[in-house]
């Protein structure tokens, strides 16, 4: 389990490389849920989301033989642009791994940053790859199995308790656990009344099917939301969320698209899935909560291109 100390240090460590998000009272989304919301807008970080912070932390930890080896990673989107920028940004070679149903622009921008890019048929076999790719000599900068990556991560919730105002519950997105672990692990020790939610879109319920089973377990997948189609979670992940998260809330795919268009219109920003779902999960904390509550919101990124999000809210009948 990281601790405070942890997350301290990986912000003194990233400070310079990454961008300190803004944390602002959001009165549209107030005004959609009925109580004070306050959004941690990580879709402005470098790279478009929270997984600058993971990456910058493991490679600024890497020996001199770890970098010259080069490094790899497995991603549904966001922690291959991570990587591949940060890499890059480090003098670091760089391999992402990555499903063909990424999100097109993702796997062009982890190309343009000067990673090689690895396509593979889904998220079971890049996993599977990425192991390969380490056994073979490469330097793994995992998405989440790691407490490095985790104390990154972390420095969202650092931020977050030192710039929001008062909050009775935190929602943040669970893919493979790293974000709301970090989150949940720096907000415990800050603000310890603070209830901490996760949530994951149907066909991407690793947390969710890990709680229920009592350790990680493989899980199908299916959701559209590749960003949080993690195959399974890590016992590390785990460990910190069965510990520190009130509950581990699961959504439609149709929901987290909504989610997306609502976050344009009531919060004008511009988010992608793996974000909007956070508003259909903040309506259930709501109505557990009641009138009190005061919700904060990790927007943990916002890498969608406009056709795609069109695409997928069309064929929800969204538009």
């Amino acid at each position: 389990m990281i601790d405070l100390a942890d997350i301290e240090g990986a912000a003194q460590r990233i400070a310079g490389h990454v961008v300190r998000t803004p944390t602002v009272p959001s009165p549209g989304l107030g005004a959609l849920l009925g109580v004070p919301v306050t959004a941690k807008l990580e879709l402005l970080q470098r790279t478009g989301s929270f997984k600058a912070r993971g990456a910058t932390a493991k490679l600024l930890s890497l020996s001199e033989a770890e970098r010259a080896a080069g490094v790899v990673a497995v991603s549904g989107g966001n922690h291959g642009i991570a990587l591949a920028v940060m890499a890059a940004a480090l003098d670091v070679k760089a391999t992402v791994v990555m499903p063909r149903t990424a999100p097109a622009r993702s796997i062009e921008l982890a190309e343009d940053a000067g990673a090689s890019v690895r396509l593979t048929d889904g998220m079971d076999s890049a996993f599977r790859l990425v192991t390969r790719l380490r056994d073979e000599g490469l330097t793994l900068v995992h998405p989440f199995d790691d407490p490095v990556v985790i104390a990154g991560q972390g420095t969202v919730g650092l931020e977050l308790a030192e710039d929001a105002g008062e909050l009775t519950d935190v929602v943040v997105s669970v893919g493979g656990g790293g974000l709301i672990a970090g989150v949940a692990a720096a907000l415990r020790a800050l603000r310890p009344g603070v209830r901490v939610w996760g949530v994951e879109t149907a066909g991407a319920e690793a947390m969710s099917g890990a709680l229920e089973a009592g350790g990680p377990v493989a899980v199908p997948l299916s959701s559209l939301v590749t960003t949080l189609s993690a195959p399974s979670v890590s016992q590390l992940t785990y460990d910190h969320v069965s510990a520190l998260v009130e509950e581990v809330l699961v959504v439609p795919d149709r929901d987290a698209v909504q989610g997306c268009l609502d976050l344009a219109e009531h919060a004008k920003v511009w988010a992608e899935p793996a974000a909007g779902c956070l508003l259909p999960a903040a309506r259930q904390v709501v109505e557990r909560a009641g009138a009190g509550a005061r919700v904060g919101l990790v927007v943990c990124g916002g890498n969608t291109a406009p056709g795609e999000l069109a695409g997928w809210a069309a064929s929800f009948g969204l538009l």
